[in-house]
């Protein structure tokens, strides 16, 4: 019997049936195999498990990460700038300042010459003289030509800072110094006649006049502490201003070495020596309200001074002339406006005809001359605005000036 091979008995190509259904197996599979794949790296997974992706709130935080600095960045920037903004506008107005404060300067050298050029002319100082006209707002350029601006354009430059100002006779107000005199052996005391004087003055502007006793012995206390005294020996002159010696004085002792010793300064009820009016207000009894009342007719000076009649106002004509009611001394002011008085005696005459019943003006407290003067200028060059106060000290024999204090108005 002849042999079948089993090989042959086996098909050896697939039937198209069952290659169909393989075929269709394999279609069918590979979606889920897609779907699972996508899902897989959608958890950030691969096949190794490895990260493939950030998630999508990892990469908004960075994004909020990066927003964040740069607006702290741009918020650091901006304050560098600011400061550096600041510091340039602070140099620009020190250097506004600096040079009004020439300008200022200039003022008072000014000033100077002319209350100089006005004592050659004549040894009276009135209210029409050429050192009593105020000076309106002005260029400076208008006022010292196109050469004070360094041959630049006046109108940019320091040339059109505006100057304004005006020369006070500070011996027209009552002196707060004349309280207290110093005679030998020099001992500070109280004047009682320029006590009077005061009391009269603050009746006449509605204030107590028990101030003037306490202002006297305030003055007393302080003057006996200030750290300029025994610097000349008691009975030699150390300065003279309107006929009326000073001695530098305390309790009648000498001393090479001025000033205050290391076991006085422990009292904290000692007052200071006074500089301006506004030391009224260390003054028991004094109110803010009561200085600004009494500030246009009185002044603190040095030394103590002589009132000049022809600058003096009515209210301290009328306190300095015992008699003299404030009618009258406004109808001697009205009268000085056409003719000013030559001497004491012509005050004299116009107050009373010569008549001995009249009130008798002192000549030891009255004067037609000055020594002390006060400049009053303004400056405003840009942003810049200057005020200041000099107080000018002028000699009655050789006309020299100079410069006794600064003090600027805020």
């Amino acid at each position: 019997m002849r042999r079948t091979s089993i090989t042959h008995l086996v098909p050896t190509h697939t039937p198209p049936l069952m290659h169909r259904r393989r075929h269709m197996a394999r279609s069918s599979s590979a979606p889920a195999t897609a779907a699972a794949s996508r899902s897989t790296r959608s958890q950030g997974f691969d096949n190794g498990g490895g990260d493939t992706s950030r998630p999508r709130s990892q990469r908004g935080a960075a994004i909020v990460t990066a927003l964040l600095v740069v607006a702290l960045s741009a918020i650091l920037v901006s304050g560098l700038l600011w400061r550096q903004q600041i510091q340039v506008r602070r140099l620009e107005n020190e250097r506004l300042r600096d040079q009004a404060a020439w300008v200022v300067r200039g003022a008072v050298n000014w000033t100077r010459l002319v209350l100089r050029n006005a004592a050659d002319v004549s040894n009276i100082d009135y209210l029409g003289g050429a050192w009593a006209v105020p000076i309106a707002p002005t260029r400076l350029s208008d006022l010292i030509g196109s050469a004070g601006d360094g041959g630049g354009d006046s109108a940019s430059g320091i040339g059109a800072a505006l100057v304004s100002g005006s020369i006070e006779d500070a011996q027209a107000r009552f002196n707060l110094r004349n309280l207290v005199w110093a005679p030998p052996p020099g001992a500070l005391q109280v004047d009682p006649a320029q006590t009077r004087h005061f009391q009269r003055l603050l009746q006449l502007v509605g204030l107590d006049t028990q101030l003037a006793d306490v202002t006297a012995q305030r003055l007393r206390a302080a003057l006996q502490n200030q750290p300029t005294r025994f610097q000349t020996a008691p009975g030699s002159a150390s300065a003279i201003a309107g006929g009326v010696a000073v001695q530098p004085t305390d309790g009648g002792a000498f001393s090479a070495q001025p000033g205050l010793a290391d076991d006085q300064d422990d009292n904290e009820d000692r007052p200071l020596p006074p500089l301006d009016v506004d030391w009224l207000l260390d003054v028991p009894g004094f109110t803010a309200a009561m200085v600004e009342r009494l500030r246009p007719f009185v002044t603190v000076l040095p030394l103590p001074t002589l009132v000049n009649v022809n600058t003096a106002s009515p209210e301290v004509l009328a306190a300095m002339i015992p008699g003299l009611n404030i009618g009258q001394a406004q109808t001697l002011v009205s009268g000085r406006d056409r003719a000013w008085f030559v001497n004491i005696g012509d005050l004299s005459n116009r107050i009373g005809g010569g008549s001995s019943q009249a009130p008798q003006p002192d000549s030891s407290e009255l004067d037609i001359h000055s020594n002390f003067f006060v400049l009053h200028g303004e400056v405003r060059y840009e942003r810049a605005v200057l005020r200041r106060d000099t107080l000018i000290f002028r000699d009655n024999l050789t006309h020299a000036t100079r410069i006794v204090s600064v003090r600027d108005i805020e």
